[in-house]
């Protein structure tokens, strides 16, 4: 058993000992939900559903897959205010109906406590994923994000949502999740959305701990640590990684890193330190997960920014791009997600760039000229990425719950757009090839989206004996403008043709464009 596991053992020991006697100096009280249920873990076949009580009480979950019908049970005997219910054996991408309680009653359990299972690996479907930065200090603009986040989803569900870290201000204590998270998010997201969190410098300030951030940075014993639980064994897919600092996970197509910026791993070293723990397990994640059609990677230091922070004085945020970014750019990494600046910013499709803001040159770094918009406006084609897989788009939007900021040289050189006075949170959209992003701001405009396919533009020869039916689809998702005129569809079914003739599709914004060769025999 590692220091870490054993101290969070001692943790919730010490809880349980507590709440069990609280409950033997009242054996009339009944137990209260203090805390979530908030999902954990998630994968194709299982979840992770934790829940916090007032008293130690035994656990039980019970499920199904019709509303208000509870099929199956999953119990725990052990008497505990903290409570982690792991069920196995469900079904892929199946949504669920959950009670959590105790073996005596159900303390929650409505309509509004579902879930879904993750999709198979490798899967294509649309998904959607949630990304908050920053988020929890209890302010109107975390509430306003959130209710905008909802509002936006209406009926569609949100396969997961990610944290980018300072997830609890000032201090990252227990009671400042409690309050400035846990409360905020108990009634919507925490109960019917997976989440997969990633650490932040006030996540390592926990100051119940002498010596706090010091002692935090090497041991990783904090609240953050002993409130969350992340997929250590390679349980969601990836590489396991055997600690909560860092991890992966697939959401069918996509392959997901949460890593983390501010702790050390073994106790020296670093993520921008190449040859230590953290960066020598992300090239082996890395390398295993070459053929996932869309990487994407979160941590909570941007290194690029000038909004609250500024990425050329911050040692950290230095280093991470001086030393870090050149190993993901190697491996095809499509987004890096970060937080820390309390603002909005995002790049182009960019490669090459490790140097500070005004060594940044358009014509050099950037892979694409485009806005990515794609929205029919001046140059806003989605950004295409070619068999080389080159190119990465940075995002910072840590701005979901802190707000406000700006260095005098924002915005970033590299940066397209960047907004400091309103607050936001990122969307993550991805139907097969196709891989939207959204920001979706506290007042519920989208005030910057971007667009990247992959695997388009195609040129199609095929052979077929003339006058057979021959089915021509689109390698795009969007709109369809064919040259057999009418035909907006995906999907087409011609006759093949004596001899040989060209069709062709593209979207209205003539950006895309696939060209099938049919050759009648």
């Amino acid at each position: 058993m590692n220091k870490q596991v054993a101290w969070l053992a001692a943790v919730l020991l010490a809880l349980n000992v507590q709440a069990y006697a609280q409950q033997e100096d009242n054996p009339d009280a009944v137990p209260a939900v203090v805390r979530g249920p908030y999902l954990q873990v998630a994968t194709a076949n299982s979840i992770t559903i934790r829940w916090r009580t007032d008293v130690a009480t035994r656990s039980r979950v019970q499920y199904g897959v019709q509303e208000g019908k509870t099929k199956w049970a999953k119990d725990d005997s052990v008497l505990t205010a903290e409570h982690v219910v792991t069920i196995n054996g469900l079904q892929p991408h199946t949504r669920y109906y959950y009670t959590i309680g105790d073996f005596k009653r159900t303390m929650q359990g409505d309509a509004a406590n579902y879930f879904c299972t993750l999709p198979e690996t490798g899967k294509e479907g649309i998904y959607r994923i949630g990304a908050f930065g920053d988020c929890g200090n209890n302010s109107v603009n975390q509430r306003k994000v959130k209710q905008s986040v909802l509002n936006y989803l209406g009926n569609n569900y949100m396969d997961a949502w990610i944290l980018l870290g300072d997830n609890a201000y000032g201090s990252g204590t227990d009671a400042e999740f409690q309050a400035k998270f846990f409360n905020i998010y108990k009634d919507d997201l925490l109960k019917k959305y997976p989440l997969f969190p990633c650490p932040g410098n006030h996540d390592y300030n926990d100051k119940d701990f002498p010596g706090a951030v010091e002692t935090a940075i090497r041991t990783h014993q904090t609240a953050y640590y002993n409130n969350f639980s992340m997929p250590l064994q390679g349980e969601s897919g990836g590489v396991p990684s055997h600690t909560q600092a860092f991890y992966s996970f697939d959401i069918g197509n996509v392959h997901f890193l949460s890593l983390d910026s501010e702790g050390l791993e073994d106790g020296e070293s670093h993520i921008y330190d190449t040859l230590g723990a953290q960066a020598q397990w992300v090239k082996r994640d890395l390398a295993a997960n070459r053929h996932k059609q869309w990487v994407v990677a979160y941590w909570h230091h941007p290194p690029y920014t000038m909004g609250s922070h500024n990425s050329d004085k911050a040692e950290e945020l230095i280093l991470i791009r001086k030393n870090f970014l050149a190993i993901l750019e190697r491996y095809g990494v499509d987004l890096v997600l970060c937080g820390h600046s309390h603002d909005y910013e995002r790049s182009r499709l960019l490669k090459g760039h490790y140097g500070m803001s005004a060594t940044f040159r358009a014509a050099e770094h950037n892979v694409s000229g485009s806005t990515g918009l794609y929205d029919g406006s001046r140059n806003s084609c989605p950004y295409v990425k070619d068999t080389a897989n080159t190119g990465t788009v940075y995002v910072v939007a840590g701005s979901a719950g802190q707000l406000g900021g700006r260095q005098a040289t924002y915005p970033h050189k590299a940066m397209l757009y960047a907004n400091d006075s309103v607050g936001g949170a990122g969307m993550i959209e991805v139907q097969g090839n196709r891989l939207d992003f959204k920001w979706i701001c506290a007042d519920g405009v989208i005030r910057d989206q971007f667009t990247m396919m992959k695997e388009v533009n195609k040129q199609v020869t095929m052979q077929a004996k003339a006058g057979r039916k021959v089915t021509l689809t689109a390698s795009f998702s969007g709109n369809y403008q064919w040259s057999e005129k009418g035909l907006t569809s995906r999907s087409i079914t011609i006759e093949a043709p004596k001899g040989t003739t060209v069709y062709t599709v593209q979207d209205k914004e003539s950006c895309i464009k696939d060209t099938f060769t049919v050759i009648g025999e």
